[in-house]
């Protein structure tokens, strides 16, 4: 017996696919990148037009478009902007339940930062309490190379 397949009616199938591939991070992001992994470093891009400085760094100001060239070091410290509390397991396995990401403002820059919050009593956790960047040992050039911020 023949059968006939409407044309609205379509098949899946699941499947894995691995594709390699290389990512540019442009000039400012491996600056950002580079300064953590090899000096334990934060930098920010500063705006010379509008005085603005950005974390992570990029190249062009987003408030008045001026191109961005000029970075400053921050000490890692700061202020806990906003932050949330996490009770579900995300497909990272290696965060224990319930962790906290925070977004954090850092000495001398003008935007927040978004991170993982450590060494942290989750009950206690406040906007506006101050913090710090804790860095791996092992660092590999990405934002993981800060390890959290307690």
């Amino acid at each position: 017996m023949k059968r006939e397949i409407a044309n609205d009616e379509s098949m899946e199938t699941k499947g894995f696919i691995i594709v390699p591939y290389k990512y540019s991070m442009g000039a400012m992001a491996s600056r950002f990148f580079t300064e953590l992994r090899d000096n334990k470093r934060i930098i920010a891009a500063k705006c010379l037009e509008c005085n603005r400085v950005i974390v992570p760094p990029r190249s062009v100001c987003d408030r008045c478009f001026s191109k961005l060239d000029e970075c400053v070091i921050l000490d890692g410290k700061g202020t806990l902007l906003t932050y949330t509390i996490v009770h579900y397991q995300p497909p990272c396995e290696w965060l224990k339940l319930p962790f906290a990401y925070g977004i954090i403002k850092l000495d001398g820059a003008d935007t927040g930062l978004t991170h993982l919050m450590g060494e942290i009593d989750l009950d206690k956790i406040t906007i506006g309490m101050r913090v710090e960047a804790v860095f791996n040992d092992k660092r590999q050039g990405n934002i993981l190379d800060i390890k959290y911020f307690k």
